[in-house]
Parts: structure tokens; C-alpha cells; sequence
């Protein structure tokens, strides 16, 4: 099958499996999609075994302002031909927290360039974009990847501004990177546990409730 029938395959499939309950609970939370059928995740990677990574047709799906082809767009992403630049035409087209997340999941944790693009994401004043950095280290480091003296300390810059920002998923996604981090190892929870004690007494509650949900997250690794 070519391209345009996989595509009319996969929609077909996608409409068997709609769950309208599920797609109102996600609009209700904030979920803003032009089309969303309300597939689970279980649903969509069955769809997704069903067929080859084929780059033309993950490029395709992800072009569709759909819920479900821009999640198995990135389970059907082939690595060597997803190039740095489409890595950034695709982060700049992600404006939810669920798309970030799954791709970061599914395809940007498996990059060769991946260490490089969450620095550069991370420094970026576009929310989505730099919440995709941190959800990416989070990752990266998850799995045991090291970070220089140099890169350490640019993290922990990106991710200290990023908690004291007004945007909220920049926020969560810094909170998240920051205890994978913690929870390296022992050495890694003294550097976060350092940090955050110099900034005892935030006045913005929520910021407070952020560091202390760290240092609940990693103390107990001392």
C-alpha cells in the first residue's frame, strides 16, 4: 500500500476505535485538538505494530491536526532519517502537554542528538518548546545519561528560572527533570537538595510546593 492508503487504513481503524467519553474528558481538561477521537494508548500502539516505520507516513500524520496521527506519528518515525531540523519544525508544532510528552516518549529520546537538542530546547522562551528540553533530560537521564560540570550548571540555570516562570508546563516539566536528575545518585540528590535550600521561603506558593515536592522526591536517597 502506498502512503495514502495507509493513511485511509489507519482513519478507518481510528474511527472503530473513537471514545467520545474520553475525547470530551480530555477538552474538558484543556486538551485542545481539531480532531480527537478519544483512542487509548493501548488502542493506538496495536494500530501502530500494524505497519513498517515508514518516514513519509509519519511525516503525514504529523501534519494532521489530530490527536491520534500525531501519536503515531512519532511510534512511526524511523530514527535515521528524523534529521535535526525536522526535529525542530515538529517541537514548534506541539502546543500540548500530551503530544510533548508521548513524543518525548516515543521518538526524541532515541535521537542520536538528543543530549544537544534538550539544551537547546531548554533555553528556548517558547513554553511547549522548552518544556519538551526538560521532559527530554528527563528521559536522558532516566536511563543513566551523564552530564559535564558545564552542562550541570546550565541545566540547573534552565531549570531553577523555569520553576520560578509564570508558565505552568515549563514548571512541571523543570520539577520532573530536576528530580530524575535527584535521583541519579547521591551525589546528584546533595546537588539538587543545595540548590533548593537557598531558596527556602519562595513568596509564590506554588513555587514552594514545587521544591518541596523535589526534595520529598530525593532526599530520602541520603
Amino acid at each position: 500500500m502506498d502512503t495514502k492508503e495507509i493513511i485511509k487504513e489507519i482513519k478507518t481503524q481510528l474511527r472503530l476505535s473513537m471514545n467520545g467519553v474520553a475525547s470530551q474528558s480530555m477538552r474538558e481538561k484543556g486538551l485542545a485538538y481539531k480532531v480527537n477521537f478519544g483512542v487509548e494508548l493501548p488502542r493506538l500502539k496495536e494500530i501502530a505494530k500494524q505497519y513498517d516505520q515508514n518516514h513519509d507516513l509519519a511525516q503525514t500524520l504529523w501534519k494532521e491536526n489530530v490527536r491520534e496521527s500525531k501519536i503515531l506519528a512519532g511510534m512511526l518515525q524511523p530514527i535515521d532519517t528524523f534529521f535535526p531540523e525536522i526535529a525542530d519544525i515538529w517541537v514548534e508544532d506541539i502546543h500540548n502537554s500530551e503530544i510533548a510528552e508521548l513524543t518525548c516518549m516515543n521518538l526524541f529520546q532515541y535521537l542520536p542528538y538528543a543530549p544537544a537538542k534538550s539544551f537547546q530546547w531548554m533555553a528556548d522562551e517558547r513554553e511547549y518548546v522548552q518544556a519538551c528540553g526538560f521532559l527530554l533530560v528527563a528521559r536522558l537521564v532516566g536511563k543513566g545519561g551523564e552530564m559535564n560540570e558545564r552542562a550541570e550548571e546550565e541545566f540547573f540555570d534552565q531549570a531553577f528560572a523555569a520553576l520560578f516562570s509564570s508558565a505552568y508546563f515549563s514548571r512541571k516539566s523543570a520539577t520532573l527533570a530536576l528530580v530524575k536528575y535527584g535521583q541519579q545518585s547521591k551525589a546528584h540528590a546533595e546537588k539538587v537538595l543545595q540548590l533548593l535550600a537557598k531558596e527556602e521561603n519562595p513568596k509564590d506558593e506554588n513555587v514552594k510546593l514545587l521544591l518541596e515536592n523535589i526534595k520529598l522526591e530525593i532526599e530520602y536517597l541520603l
